[in-house]
């Protein structure tokens, strides 16, 4: 199995005449032609084995749609968030507690995302530009909304209803695509449950094993009832807080206002309607999860419906109204801030109990990396709500500057400029910490200098030669560096963020003017992170467009952006519906069919190899395997993250003690590694409790000649994290594999068949 970014069969199985047996065009199993009906040839045990080759790089990377995954990213990175959390040994309250958190965080995130698509649609375009002749009148497109020209459309409450289609739309939007994405993913049906005949202790069972575990689609269904349902709510909100607003004002119809009040209550009624459905339930993973909730699949229906009411409400005629200002409703953002915060806060005091009852060795951040993944969510989300903002602000407004009273519209929310405001700030410390990884880098590099030379005996050294050899071993390490870059970034954006509502609510004006009267030094500074950092959000919002619009048309830019997802969208949506769909719910049943059949039919015995990313799948399939199957497995693994990234970040699935059973569990493992590998690394067993050897071989020499050889005549390449397949150690160790598991199985009676697959 092929890792991040994916490869041909041909390339995988180094035929250029290769046959798919099973499958289908998005992922499938590749053989040789030769061995294309090699399951239906006689042989004995001694026969060569059959090589096949599971192609899934279509899963992540596809068609041009995918490239729409990328506005996901906060999403997919809250997603993340709820598989980090620390081992939970005796703390079952406070795990559902962690997973509940992550859940509302996530619901958080599609309100603040809706919010933005309600701040540019109705509140700088129909509120402000529409109602302001300055701004209306170069804009045709915007004409029949202007209130200079005094149409059908002229009045607030008929252009915000009008605009509202937009973020409704939007909505329609991702959840179809959740929808789709779905049916494709989440409703395979996984194999059939097996037993575990091994006795293993159920404390030491990995949840990976669950039959549940990779069948999300009743979870799924149910947030994206939810989330579909709060972000239609988040627009009624933003149309009734408007219209409420001018009734309850002197001079406003009582009966209005008395409707307005009513469908304030019904709306909060049905968000907390949403938020009982988020926490109502979790994940389940025992069993196959085939409940149906009918009142849950009724909740975005109903949510539609309401949304049809405010429109109307907003709509009615008003004599008098007339927009001014930023659109009523604007301190949501800052409310949504405030939440998101405290649920964070209230995360890590989860995830640090969990942690502290239960510490694993080498967890980052000690058992923080969840809250720290969550509070990343959180800020994309608040760049993507502010550039956007801003974007639309700036070409609204023209040349002027919005927010500065300089233009025809008083431009985006206070708050919005404030956090815009600190970017430059995190900017400088994430440039500082990057310094000093470098130097790090450099002095590390220096002392692997001294040593290099050592594994290549009776070679005649060169120094540019041992400082490319040592800059490689020394960069590969950075990985290992990463918990504190990341946590030092996300307690800065919590700190920067608190700041930025302080000073938005504190002040009510944007920085630039807010530190009017200051010394001249702090006045200079905010003025500066104002204006930089309403650049940085609107360059940020046109390159992600931009990248998008690439992706979607060259299959080059979008094989890159699958490879993020290669990595990020491994796990099911357990807390975001929305979020980019997790291909392990296909691709682990696919592996999981093939091998049990493969075995239960022929009585063969397997060797599975996964490089990189591959490597985590035939781990995952591994477990769903009965335990008598799973004695039948080699598994051979090579440039894997199981320790040095699944193992730290996600501890209570691939920590010490779950990969110590898979260890236990197959009939022989081994993993390769080189220093030089920035994404693989040890898996760190000792030889197993059943007395199976150790399970790393490493690390191995890269490159493999230092100068020109007999046997290697050209400069032999730094490989890294590829081409392990071309290191002799691979075939060596592949065919002790095979060795080893012929000498365990059992001499097949005459004329039955035994045959063994790689």
């Amino acid at each position: 199995m092929h890792g991040v970014g994916g490869t041909t069969p041909q390339a995988m199985l180094g035929d250029p005449r290769t046959v798919r047996v099973t499958g289908d065009a998005v992922a499938g199993i590749h053989r040789c032609t030769a061995d294309a009906d090699a399951e239906d040839r006689p042989g004995d045990q001694r026969r060569e084995p059959v090589r096949e080759a599971y192609v899934w790089s279509n899963l992540t990377s596809g068609d041009g749609s995918r490239a729409l995954w990328l506005v996901l990213l906060p999403f997919m990175v809250i997603n993340l968030a709820h598989w980090m959390r620390p081992t939970s040994e005796g703390r079952t309250t406070t795990t559902r507690a962690y997973g509940l958190l992550v859940r509302l965080i996530a619901l958080t995130l599609t309100v603040l995302l809706t919010a933005a698509a309600c701040e540019v649609a109705l509140d700088l375009t129909a509120w402000q530009c529409a109602g302001t002749p300055a701004c209306s009148s170069g804009k045709a497109w915007l004409g029949f909304m202007s209130a200079g020209r005094g149409g059908w459309w002229s009045p607030p409450g008929r252009r915000l209803a009008l605009a509202a289609a937009v973020p409704a739309a939007v909505t329609g939007l991702l959840w179809l695509l959740s929808r789709r994405t779905w049916s494709a993913y989440e409703t395979q049906p996984p194999a059939r449950p097996g037993t575990d005949e091994d006795g293993h202790e159920a404390r030491r069972r990995p949840a990976l094993c669950l039959p549940g575990f990779w069948y999300g689609r009743r979870i799924v269904a149910r947030l994206r009832a939810a989330h579909t349902a709060a972000a239609l709510l988040t627009v009624a909100a933003f149309l009734v807080q408007a219209a409420s607003h001018h009734d309850r004002a002197p001079g406003g119809s009582p009966a209005l206002d008395a409707l307005g009040r009513i469908l304030g209550a019904v709306l909060a009624a049905a968000a907390l309607a949403v938020v009982h459905t988020v926490c109502r339930r979790g994940r389940s993973e025992d069993a196959p999860d085939h409940t149906a909730d009918r009142l849950t699949a009724a909740l975005p229906f109903a949510a539609l419906g309401l949304l049809l009411v405010s429109a109307v409400y907003a709509a009615w005629d008003r004599p008098g109204w007339q927009s001014h200002g930023m659109l009523p409703g604007d301190r949501a953002f800052g409310l949504i801030a405030l939440g998101q915060g405290a649920l964070v806060l209230l995360l890590a005091l989860a995830a640090r109990r969990l942690h502290r009852a239960a510490p694993v060795e080498r967890t980052p951040l000690g058992g923080l990396a969840g809250p720290a993944v969550a509070t990343l969510a959180c800020a994309l989300g608040g760049v993507m709500t502010a550039g956007v903002a801003h974007r639309v602000a700036d070409w609204l407004d023209g040349p002027a500057t919005p927010g500065m009273g300089d233009g025809p519209i008083g431009g985006p929310p206070v708050l919005l400029t404030w956090q815009a405001s600190v970017i430059p700030p995190l900017f400088s410390v994430l440039l500082l910490l990057l310094l000093v990884l470098a130097a790090r880098t450099l002095l590390l590099r220096k002392r692997l200098c001294r040593t290099v030379p050592d594994g290549y005996p009776g070679e005649r050294h060169d120094q540019a030669r041992t400082r490319a050899i040592a800059g490689s071993i020394a960069r590969a390490g950075l990985t290992d560096s990463s918990p504190w870059v990341l946590g030092t970034v996300a307690a800065l954006t919590l700190l920067l963020g608190g700041g930025a509502v302080a000073g938005a609510w504190g002040t009510h004006d944007v920085p630039g003017r807010a530190a009017a009267g200051t010394p001249a030094a702090v006045e200079d500074a905010a003025q500066t992170a104002q204006a930089l950092g309403s650049w940085c959000v609107g360059l940020g919002f046109v390159l992600l467009i931009a990248w998008g619009r690439r992706a979607y048309r060259d299959p080059a830019a979008r094989r890159t952006v699958g490879i993020l997802w290669d990595v990020g969208t491994f796990w099911p949506r357990a807390a975001h519906p929305f979020a980019p769909p997790c291909y392990a719910e296909r691709a682990v049943p696919d592996l999981t069919w093939r091998m049990r059949t493969w075995t239960e039919r022929t009585g063969g015995r397997l060797v599975i190899s996964g490089h990189s990313q591959g490597s985590v799948l035939a781990a995952a399939a591994v477990w769903q395997l009965p335990a008598a199957t799973r004695r039948r497995v080699a598994l051979l693994t090579y440039g894997s993250p199981l320790e040095r990234l699944y193992g730290r970040w996600f501890p209570a699935y691939f920590g010490p003690v779950k990969l110590a059973a898979l260890h236990d569990d197959v009939h022989c493992w081994c993993n390769l590694w080189r220093l030089t590998d920035p994404i693989g690394g040890p898996v760190g067993l000792p030889a197993g409790s059943t007395g199976t050897a150790a399970v790393d071989h490493g690390p191995l020499k890269d490159p493999l000649a230092y100068g020109r050889t007999a046997e290697h005549p050209l400069p032999a390449a730094i490989l890294g994290h590829s081409q392990y397949q071309s290191d002799p150690e691979f075939a060596r160790t592949r065919a002790a594999l095979l060795a080893r598991l012929a000498a365990w199985m059992p001499v097949p009676p005459q004329g039955s068949t035994g045959r063994s697959s790689a």
